[in-house]
């Protein structure tokens, strides 16, 4: 096979649960020409890894815009071979836009369809291993990080902590209070730990709550890429944080972690998974501020 098209949209930790899918693929087709159509804010990111020759964006065009649809048509043509590791209704489509090239997914009339409907309570990983089992591939080892994991940081007082209070803004039932955050930072103080505050720049109200609370908590909120949170994560003591994809960055990079789930997610499904498939620890109450300073205190590693 001399081209191949890996399709995975979604969020931040989608991305990153797919990291092995895409190394195992790239390891199966050594010499193919291999693209990746993901969504924009993940373009960047994509084109570090080693594992793609091509990135794409996927402009998602509503299927009413025919030019938008045609470009997309351009997109996915051509290819000896799909791996839909979206698996939507959406990428599902894309099948017949493609042209039904062999492929690997759940559209309907594919070459290799993962049909068994206990995919739908399988946790990502387990699921696109054994979507990739059924395409031919039959092993998916943890990947080489190390382009990540070994790139510069900010010179932080060691040992620190990493702590991750945003979620994305349409979904605040993920978040747990901020001056719980800010607590917990003036518990790892006193524990000789350095609170270090990631996030994106509309977190940074939040972080300031934090280090009204403790002080010596250093805010990096919005001035770190998502590439450099692997560095920062791999060099931290602990994560503790909200289920967003920040902590799908830690738990990769091989940094203990300890996420908060409400009753928005399931973490059986998509809680952060470490290199060699290991959890995290993973406390849960329905609504996340019934969760308690002290459960949260309790469980630090």
């Amino acid at each position: 096979m001399k081209r191949i098209l890996v399709i995975r949209l979604g969020a931040l930790g989608d991305i990153v649960q797919s990291f092995a899918p895409f190394a195992a693929i790239r390891a199966h087709h050594p010499g193919a020409a291999i693209t990746l159509l993901t969504s924009a804010p993940f373009a960047g990111l994509a084109r570090l890894c080693p594992w793609f020759d091509h990135v794409e964006i996927d402009a998602r065009p509503s299927w009413w815009n025919l030019s938008g649809l045609h470009r997309l048509r351009r997109q996915l043509r051509g290819y000896d071979f799909v791996y839909d590791l979206q698996t939507s209704g959406r990428s599902s489509r894309y099948f017949r836009l493609a042209g039904r090239p062999p492929w690997s997914g759940i559209a309907p009339g594919c070459s290799h369809p993962q049909s068994d409907p206990a995919r739908e309570v399988m946790h990502t990983r387990e699921r696109q291993a054994d979507q990739l089992r059924l395409a031919g591939i039959a092993a998916v080892p943890p990947p080489d990080l190390s382009f990540l994991t070994s790139r510069p940081v900010p010179d932080l007082p060691r040992p620190y902590a990493l702590l991750v209070p945003g979620a994305a803004p349409h979904r605040p039932e993920k978040r747990w209070p901020a001056e719980r955050f800010g607590a917990l930072a003036a518990i790892l103080l006193a524990r000789g730990q350095t609170p270090v505050v990631v996030g994106a720049a509309a977190d940074t109200p939040v972080a300031a709550a934090i280090q009204a609370a403790c002080p010596a908590a250093i805010d990096l909120t919005g001035r770190t890429a998502i590439p450099d949170l692997f560095a920062l994560a791999a060099g931290a003591a602990l994560a503790v944080g909200n289920d967003t994809g920040p902590m799908h960055i830690a738990a990769a990079a091989g940094c203990r972690c300890v996420v908060l789930f409400s009753a928005a997610s399931d973490p059986g499904l998509t809680a952060p998974r470490g290199p060699d498939g290991g959890w995290p620890v993973v406390l849960r109450a329905a609504v996340l501020a019934d969760l308690s300073i002290d459960r949260v205190a309790d469980a630090l590693p």
